[in-house]
Parts: structure tokens; C-alpha cells; sequence
């Protein structure tokens, strides 16, 4: 550069780095260093939270993890479709946000069911896995049959009695019936040898229990107190004589 009165003439030079002084070189290294080491956990934090909102977004928002297929195990009585149907389970819903207890409450609703878990199968499919009731005893109604499990529940109308099943005479069958539960705690109680003897249960008040037996022979039995004792002491009496054995009082039975 040039002054106007022909003086000195300046211009500007960039220092070579050799100029600048070791120490000063020193200096701003350790300053951009502190700089960095700042900002990383910062930078870090900000790729963390882009990554997790990214696969969160594709968990949760999108179909690319959505349902795809429901498998029903368990089934016997039922049909896993009828399993399907009552589940309703929308297919395409994003897995992660599929609400397992209220399909699992559905599938539940099914009278033939006795209880139910449902889980996710990564990447697509929800799994029901069933247990279906077990019927101990056919109730008449009309000319069907209901069938009740050990805990007093109707869940299923047949036709025909199940072979194997007994006949269980009942009013009003269910679980807060107390003649349905004197009959299921006396079937409980039962030998194999019983079991196997036995053709129906008849209980109009829950201390006339009657057991009707094969070839016409009739135990009885009185209350549900004290079945596992009349079970084995009826058991003891099935080779002798008589076609009614009357084990109400255990202690002191009979047999005609």
C-alpha cells in the first residue's frame, strides 16, 4: 500500500507458521482440544436421540413391524379361526403397540376357554396359546347336554353324551350353585375305581348326593363332608352283594 505523498509503501503478508512461537502453537492446539472435547458429548447425545426417535418412528409408527399373522395354539373343541374371530387382532398395526390383555380378554370371552396368553413373536406374528375348559359331567337340558368343568361353568351344548362323562342331575348348574358344587367336590374326591363305575350324579339338596353306578347300583352318599373317606370305604364294598350302598355315615355303612 502506497500513501498519497509518495511515502513508504505497505502490504500485507501472512505470517508463516515458523513466525508464530512454539509455545503459542501449543496454546491453541490444547484450546481447539478443549473445544472439541465440549462439544462431543453433546454431539454424541444428539446422534443417540436421533437414532432411538429414528427406530422408535419405525417400531411405533410404521408398518414395516406390523402384524402380519396370528397363531392360535391349543385348540380341541374350538377352531383356531373362531380363535381368530374373537381375538380380533387389525392386522398391519405396528407389533410393539398391540394391546395383548384386551386380546387376550376376547379370547377369553369364549366360553370354551379357560384361560389365555397372548405374546408377540418378533418380527410380525401374535401368538394366542388357549387352554380350553375340561368337561367332568353332562347336564341334561331338554334333549342336549350341557357340559360343565370342574368349576361349575357351562361353556359348551352337545346332543349326545360324551362317553365317559356322567350325568350330573342339577337345577340350576353353575358356579354359585351350591348342589353344582357339592356334586363337583364328590366327583373330585372319587376313586379310579369309582370313576370308572359311575354313571350319573344326582344332588337336589347338598346332603342327598346320590351316585348312580353300573348294573343299577346306587351309592349314597349324603353331604360332600368327609368324600375322600366315603370314596374309599364305597370302594371296599363294590365286590360285595347289594345294589345300594349307603356310605353317609362312614363310620357306620350299609349295603342292601
Amino acid at each position: 500500500m502506497t500513501d498519497g505523498g509518495g511515502g513508504r509503501s505497505w502490504r500485507l503478508v501472512r505470517a508463516d507458521t515458523d513466525a508464530v512461537p512454539t509455545s503459542v502453537r501449543r496454546f491453541m492446539a490444547r484450546a481447539r482440544q478443549r473445544r472439541l472435547r465440549a462439544a462431543l458429548p453433546w454431539a454424541v447425545t444428539a446422534g443417540s436421540l436421533l437414532v432411538v426417535g429414528a427406530l422408535a418412528w419405525l417400531v411405533y409408527g410404521t408398518s414395516v413391524l406390523g402384524v402380519r399373522q396370528v397363531d392360535v395354539v391349543g385348540t380341541d373343541s374350538l377352531t383356531p379361526l373362531q380363535v381368530e374371530q374373537a381375538a380380533s387382532v387389525r392386522m398391519r398395526q405396528p407389533l410393539a403397540g398391540v394391546d395383548l390383555e384386551r386380546i387376550r380378554g376376547r379370547v377369553e370371552g369364549l366360553p370354551a376357554v379357560g384361560r389365555a396368553v397372548v405374546s408377540r413373536s418378533w418380527p410380525s406374528t401374535v401368538v394366542i396359546q388357549i387352554v380350553e375348559r375340561t368337561p367332568v359331567a353332562a347336564v341334561p337340558v331338554g334333549k342336549d347336554f350341557a357340559l360343565i368343568d370342574a368349576e361349575g361353568v357351562a361353556f359348551r351344548t352337545v346332543s349326545r353324551r360324551p362317553s365317559g362323562l356322567p350325568v350330573a342331575q342339577l337345577v340350576a348348574p353353575g358356579p354359585d350353585d351350591i348342589n353344582t358344587r357339592s356334586a363337583l367336590t364328590v366327583l373330585s374326591a372319587l376313586t379310579a375305581e369309582l370313576r370308572e363305575q359311575l354313571v350319573s350324579i344326582s344332588v337336589p339338596a347338598p346332603a342327598q348326593v346320590r351316585l348312580g353306578l353300573r348294573k343299577d347300583r346306587t351309592v349314597i352318599w349324603g353331604d360332600e363332608t368327609q368324600s375322600e373317606t366315603k370314596a374309599q370305604v364305597a370302594t371296599a364294598l363294590l365286590e360285595r352283594e347289594g345294589n345300594t350302598i349307603d356310605v353317609s355315615a362312614p363310620d357306620v355303612v350299609t349295603i342292601r
